[in-house]
């Protein structure tokens, strides 16, 4: 579950929530939406705990696990290695990386990958880690059609029982998760 009451937060003289309130209950699919710069990835961020800097009350029951913008891959690890580190389970680790179609890529560096390889990379590494809550910031980016529609299926199917926020700008996205949307 999560709760915001009287949210306030502003970057130097650019106010970017004032007095922001949201209920959210222990399951279920939710889209943030808004134009850029409306203070979703800021929302994102004082959920999850990497932004204490705002007025209100933000508070978060179960553990949250977070797909960033940027796929935050450790560079030294393997794409099996990045999810392993997360869950220390091999077959919960083969499991998903086969599930987001990278059984044949697991013993390769992020820099050997391409961009939509690493991101579900990212997207397996999030979904290994025990959590109550996942927050997807724009997460199907540099994926082609079908395996975006492939990785949406993988979510859909192990989060139904979770809390799931999500970024994104693609109604096709919020549709096909079934999210119900929240505009910011």
């Amino acid at each position: 579950m999560i709760t915001v009451k009287n949210l306030h937060k502003s970057f130097d003289n650019n106010v970017v929530f004032d007095g922001f309130s949201l209920e959210l209950p222990d399951r279920g699919f939710y889209a943030v939406s808004g134009p850029s710069g409306s203070g979703k990835t800021t929302l994102f961020r004082m959920i999850c705990g990497l932004d204490t800097e705002y007025g209100g009350e933000i508070n978060v029951e179960g553990k949250i696990s977070y797909v960033f913008q940027e796929n935050r891959l450790l560079p030294q690890m393997t794409a099996y290695e990045n999810v392993f580190t997360v869950c220390g389970d091999k077959e919960k680790s083969l499991f998903l990386l086969k599930a987001v179609g990278l059984e044949d890529a697991a013993d390769k560096y992020p820099s050997e990958l391409s961009g939509g390889m690493n991101r579900r990379v990212a997207i397996a590494r999030a979904l290994s880690y025990e959590h109550d809550i996942l927050l997807l910031d724009e997460p199907f980016t540099a994926l082609d059609a079908d395996i975006r529609d492939k990785i949406i299926s993988l979510v859909k199917e192990l989060e139904k029982d979770r809390l799931l926020l999500i970024i994104t700008h693609d109604p096709d996205e919020i549709s096909a998760l079934g999210c119900d949307e929240i505009r910011i």
